[in-house]
């Protein structure tokens, strides 16, 4: 700990920083530990408006391979959590029906149905080469997004007109029926085609689109609709994979607009795709606007031009046009080709844009894709030019399902197979309950990675000092405030460390109160508890969480009413940013100011900030009590509830987040729910005496003669 004479000087040098005008030195008499004056607010950019879907999103490059392959991997477990997808689900018999072919010019379609999960079936129609021999051929996926009916599109007459007219089409049947011309003159060419479809569109009425994931509880498992599309993007892969005549080694993806997130998804996910198409959908500005692109999680801190980065250094092509994606030639490709090239492979990567036409997957990109694939997955480098298709097949003729096939009668509507996906999930997790040392690494594994993506933030290794420190005196003691954050980040925590006259070096308590640093004293003097802990000769440092004292919000912290997903998928919920700010405040203790011993204590609701911080930190915290309020996140029924985390009840709620914390040295009070995941955990790591716990609300006093003695 720095001496008061260090913290003087530190205070001198570093002055006033960051603020547009001097901080005045005097505080209101009801809170010496208050560090603004007159019109001054803290500046956290968390304090303002939420980043948004249509926000900007840049990618910036790593400046070595070696930095990417961790970024790689952590963004890859980000976007797994944030689908529900991490653990991966059992994958259980597709049990596929193939029928009623379809014969055409130089192909053919069949109708295909499989279950993804028991009761969820995944539809489409498979296009193949006429005259095949016994050579396996590659496969391509085809994701039709969010034009009208899906892979039954007719754009109509009047706009397959226009689209004629404009260059963007060569004739009306291409025009109106491009989702039977792309899978069809793949076919041509020699690909195996699956053309299936999104939830809700086409034959797969079971489920509306983007209906039945909102709610609380949705969050709370991290069930949501694109979860669901992924998974069945996987599990169409399996299918495609295993087909006799198809080489699962040389498969492509490909699709536009919502197919095109399908296709960058599946490519970050699932190493089998060999080469990828995404059309008009990957940019730095607008990043999917149905729910069924967004959840929560998926695009904190990043966007899609880094998520379509996952799949360097493989071929990946995209298409721009006059829409959201029509800057995609100087903000978002230059950048994959920085990244591409740390492989030594920028020829893998390319990017065109028609800013003539507007949104859509006309003829000029569907040529590129068709030379794309043919050069990256059959081996020839030949420019294509599509061909007309004769004659249409009337959509309602694409089907999958009829008299002979009728829709299966286990299908099930969204509130049956969210039963059936809790049910497997749960199955899941309860496997990981630790029995021993090597279990118990493996549910850290498992469990650790999902809270590290819950809360967005691990113990950091720099902390800037924004303002201050500025030091005073008050019964006694020796009050120093400042403002801290992350070197890497806009955050700004008003903090106050006070101290007595024995302070013993390297030692230091954390405090987290509802009433943030101001709780340090009360009518002018130190605060009973506070003293204590003084007294015994610590150091004690409170900080204003993100939305208390002197960084509470201006105006309320809102969430997305349509859908969390929209606000969570791009920004910490609450409960994870103050979460956050408490590893912060560990790291300004352990590192900065190089406390040996760093203790960390939570009252009311921020108990369950202490737990989280301290499954976080690890060895950093030496001994951590937290008032667990009651509390339990299956009781939440508010996506804006502010102790909200999306997916904390998929793994294993608090219990699961006090399992993480050993073999560390941990009091719990004011808690009468059933804790036995977590005493598994201390059972397994040897250490069942460093838990205690109180199920009544244990007096201030109590708790800090505990974290003394």
């Amino acid at each position: 700990m720095l001496s008061r004479r260090e913290l003087l000087a530190l205070s001198a040098a570093v002055g006033t920083a960051g603020l547009r005008s001097p901080l005045a030195w005097a505080w209101a008499d009801d809170d010496p530990t208050r560090l603004f004056t007159g019109d001054q607010k803290s500046t956290d950019v968390r304090l303002g408006p939420p980043r948004t879907l249509d926000d900007y999103a840049p990618f910036i490059p790593p400046k070595t391979k070696e930095v990417w392959e961790i970024r790689r991997q952590q963004l890859r477990e980000q976007l797994l959590v944030a689908t529900g997808l991490w653990p991966m689900p059992e994958k259980t018999q597709l049990n596929p029906v193939i029928h009623g072919t379809i014969q055409r010019d130089g192909y053919t379609i069949e109708k295909v149905f499989f279950a993804s999960m028991p009761g969820h079936y995944v539809t489409g129609n498979l296009y193949r080469p006429a005259n095949r021999t016994n050579e396996k051929l590659p496969g391509v996926l085809f994701a039709h997004g969010h034009w009208a009916g899906g892979r039954f599109h007719d754009d109509g007459e009047k706009a397959g007109k226009a689209s004629v007219d404009s260059g963007g089409e060569p004739d009306l049947d291409r025009a109106r029926y491009f989702m039977q011309a792309l899978p069809a003159t793949l076919a041509r060419l020699g690909f195996v085609v699956f053309h299936y479809d999104m939830v809700g569109y086409a034959d797969s009425t079971a489920i509306p689109h983007a209906a039945g994931f909102t709610d609380a509880e949705a969050e709370l498992r991290l069930q949501n609709a694109m979860g669901l599309q992924t998974w069945n993007s996987i599990r169409a892969l399996d299918f495609l994979s295993a087909l006799p005549d198809v080489d699962p080694k040389r498969i492509g993806m490909t699709g536009a607009s919502g197919g095109g997130t399908q296709t960058f998804m599946l490519a970050a996910l699932d190493d089998r795709l060999a080469a990828v198409f995404p059309a008009v959908m990957v940019s730095t500005a607008m990043q999917g606007g149905c729910i069924c692109e967004n959840c929560s999680h998926l695009r904190v801190n990043t966007g899609n031009v880094e998520i379509a980065a996952l799949f360097a250094p493989k071929p990946q092509a995209l298409s721009a046009a006059n829409d959201w994606t029509k800057e995609l030639m100087t903000k978002g490709f230059p950048q994959l080709q920085q990244l591409y090239d740390l492989y030594g492979a920028k020829d893998r990567v390319r990017a065109r844009a028609w800013l003539e036409y507007g949104h859509q997957y006309n003829v000029h990109a569907r040529q590129m894709m068709y030379s794309w694939f043919l050069k990256h997955l059959a081996g020839k480098d030949e420019e294509v030019q599509e061909p007309p298709f004769q004659p249409v097949v009337p959509p309602k003729d694409l089907s999958v399902y009829n008299d002979k096939h009728p829709r299966p009668k286990d299908e099930l509507n969204a509130k049956q197979l969210r039963e059936v996906m809790t049910k497997a999930s749960d199955e899941q997790i309860a496997k990981l309950v630790p029995k021993d040392a090597e279990s118990l690494k493996e549910f850290r594994r498992v469990v650790g990675t999902a809270l590290r993506v819950m809360v967005h933030s691990e113990l950091p290794q720099e902390i800037a000092v924004r303002i201050g420190p500025f030091a005073s005196k008050i019964d006694g003691h020796g009050l120093h405030r400042a403002v801290l954050g992350r070197t890497n980040e806009k955050d700004a925590i008003p903090s106050t460390g006070i101290m007595g006259s024995n302070v013993r070096a390297g030692h230091l308590v954390v405090w987290l109160h509802p009433k943030g640093k101001a709780s340090l004293v009360t009518d002018g003097k130190v605060t009973p508890a506070v003293k204590i802990l003084t007294d015994a000769g610590y150091a004690v440092v409170a900080p204003d969480l993100l939305g208390i004292g002197e960084n509470a919000f201006p105006r309320s912290f809102t969430v997305d009413k349509r859908f969390a997903g929209y606000t969570y998928g791009y920004n910490r919920s609450l409960l994870a940013n103050r979460v956050h700010d408490a590893l912060t405040l560990i790291a300004f203790g352990k590192s900065f100011l190089q406390n040996q011993t760093v203790h960390l204590v939570g009252w009311g609701e921020l108990g369950i900030v202490a737990v989280l911080a301290k499954a976080l930190a690890g060895q950093a915290v030496a001994k951590t009590a937290a008032d667990l309020n009651q509390f339990r996140f299956e009781n939440i029924k508010d996506t804006a509830d502010p102790m909200m985390l999306p997916g904390a009840v998929k793994y294993g709620g608090l219990p699961a987040f006090l399992a993480l914390c050993a073999p560390g040295v941990v009091l719990v009070h004011n808690h009468t729910a059933a804790i036995r995941l977590t005493h598994a955990a201390y059972e397994a790591a040897g250490a069942p005496d460093k838990l205690t716990r109180s199920e009544e609300k244990l007096d201030d006093i109590k708790v800090v003669e505990w974290l003394v003695k």
